[in-house]
């Protein structure tokens, strides 16, 4: 069979607008990949070499040019024989955070923490409204009819924010290339603000990691235990 030039030509140019076509969905979905994606491995450990679980971390931008959107969701401080469940809740500033109580018990839950504190009297089940946390900062909560319940929510300036889990180890999946700090909390880390932050630098599609090197022994944990830790340890 004979082809004439004129298909030649319309084949010619049918592959090559193929070709420019599958070459522009390759560029975008590069481009999708390296705006995304970004990971920070972080490593906890104590001066004895030990990873530290339940260590909140979080990441601001360098330049502290970071917009927040609106929280989408509320979190949850829950109160479940007689201790506050998680012990540390990390939140965005702006989230209403429900105190529901779980326990057969009532509970009067408080904060001092200025300018986060507030008071939620005596109550079961789900009778007090949220209460949105609009300043960042540690916020201690405790129960005025339990002395020992303590509990902790951190509230950031960050939609970037994690825990570490069991190993000592957290990822945070940040939304474009750039330099971040990337800090830690915990009531049980007794170190020094400047040893709890760490600036990594994020380009491309690679990913970064961190490792913090605790130097003073860390707190007892809390736990309603003898040797657990109290109020008057923190």
């Amino acid at each position: 069979m004979t082809i004439s030039r004129q298909a030649l030509v319309r084949i010619r140019d049918r592959t090559a607008r193929t070709a420019g076509q599958l070459a522009g969905l390759f560029v975008m979905m590069s481009l999708a990949i390296s705006a995304t994606g970004h990971d920070v491995d972080v490593l906890v450990i104590d001066r004895d070499g030990k990873q530290v679980a339940d260590v909140a971390v979080y990441a601001v931008r360098l330049d502290g040019n970071m917009a927040l959107p609106n929280p989408q969701s509320s979190a949850v401080m829950d109160q479940v024989d007689r201790q506050f469940v998680p012990h540390v809740l990390v939140v965005q500033v702006g989230t209403p955070v429900e105190f529901p109580n779980s326990d057969t018990v009532a509970h009067h839950v408080y904060s001092f923490s200025h300018p986060n504190k507030f008071v939620l009297p005596m109550y079961k089940g789900e009778k007090h409204s949220p209460v949105t946390f609009e300043h960042s900062g540690v916020v201690s909560l405790g129960c005025n009819i339990h002395d020992h319940m303590l509990g902790y929510i951190l509230v950031v300036d960050s939609t970037e924010f994690t825990m570490t889990d069991g190993i000592g180890h957290a990822t945070l999946s940040l939304g474009n290339p750039d330099d971040y700090v990337i800090n830690i909390w915990s009531p049980r880390i007794r170190d020094k603000q400047e040893n709890l932050s760490k600036t990594v630098s994020v380009s491309g599609a690679s990913s970064a990691s961190v490792t913090f090197s605790l130097e003073k022994k860390l707190n007892p944990p809390h736990g309603g235990k003898p040797d657990s830790a109290s109020w008057s340890d923190y």
